[in-house]
């Protein structure tokens, strides 16, 4: 299955915008009091939020991996 030069785009730039977003969210949870329990290990409400970002990382590289590899092989394909 060959994607569309639009879909691949769309999937290129969705990964993008997860790499901008998400380290920034957790920047801010990092920064928020209820991300820090009084001993000072994490709060549950950090290690929620943490995996969030993980996993929203993770699924945006593989996004924007398939967006990239869509968008070779139409390239690959409108030469010939």
């Amino acid at each position: 299955m060959t994607l569309s030069r639009r879909a691949a785009l769309f999937l290129l730039a969705f990964g993008a915008w997860s790499w901008v977003i998400w380290p920034t969210f957790l920047s801010n949870i990092w920064a928020d009091e209820r991300s820090w329990a009084p001993s000072g290990g994490p709060a549950p409400f950090f290690v929620v939020h943490a995996v969030l970002t993980a996993a929203s990382l993770l699924f945006g590289t593989i996004i924007g991996l398939l967006g990239w590899r869509g968008l070779a092989a139409a390239r690959r394909a409108a030469k010939g």
